[in-house]
């Protein structure tokens, strides 16, 4: 990645799209250390995390997720997702948080030399050039190593520097949780697992 120490950066997290690629991954996100990683690398500014959040449920389960992040040092940009039923009668959520982005991304552009959009979506090339125009640097993290790719090549063609999200994965990630015992997910019983540990 290319920044400079004296860079105000601003990162644009779009929550949907990034949770989706670090799953394809196959790895967590560790909100913390990609804080971290990315004030290492310049004047952190502000980071801003984009999501739609289900209001009407009891129990959103990104509510705790949107909660420490709003106090551990991102700004928080949420909107209330719209409840809608697919043509297999299935109960769907929709709640885009593309043009709220756009307008941070439009408006933090006069107070950052370097924006750094966390997204593959395609729809943002336009926003990242008329960001460009205004003479900053745009970096896009994103991967291409999940199958399907999660990253627009229109997106990664404009996009100043592109960051395979694979390759940060050491420094940004967590291995993800199994749903199941340590034992049954590495295929030992409890006996076999006694066994190995009193050698």
């Amino acid at each position: 990645m290319t920044f400079y120490p004296t860079d105000r950066l601003a990162l644009f997290i779009d929550g949907a799209n990034f949770y989706s690629a670090s799953k394809a991954l196959g790895f967590d996100i560790d909100y913390k250390k990609l804080l971290t990683e990315f004030s290492r690398r310049g004047v952190l500014i502000r980071a801003y995390y984009y999501t739609a959040i289900a209001e009407n449920d009891d129990y959103s389960p990104i509510r705790p997720l949107v909660d420490w992040l709003d106090y551990n040092g991102f700004t928080m940009v949420t909107k209330s997702a719209k409840e809608y039923t697919d043509a297999q009668g299935r109960k769907r959520w929709r709640g885009s948080m593309d043009v709220e982005l756009t307008v941070d991304m439009l408006t933090m552009a006069d107070h950052a030399d370097h924006l750094v959009l966390l997204s593959g979506n395609g729809d943002f090339r336009a926003l990242i050039e008329a960001v460009q125009r205004k003479g900053k640097r745009v970096t896009v993290v994103s991967t291409m190593k999940s199958q399907p790719p999660m990253a627009s090549d229109d997106l990664r063609r404009q996009a100043d520097t592109f960051v395979e999200l694979a390759d940060l994965a050491d420094m940004v990630g967590r291995p993800q949780r199994s749903p199941l015992p340590r034992f049954v997910s590495e295929g030992r019983t409890p006996a076999e697992r006694d066994a190995d540990d009193e050698y």
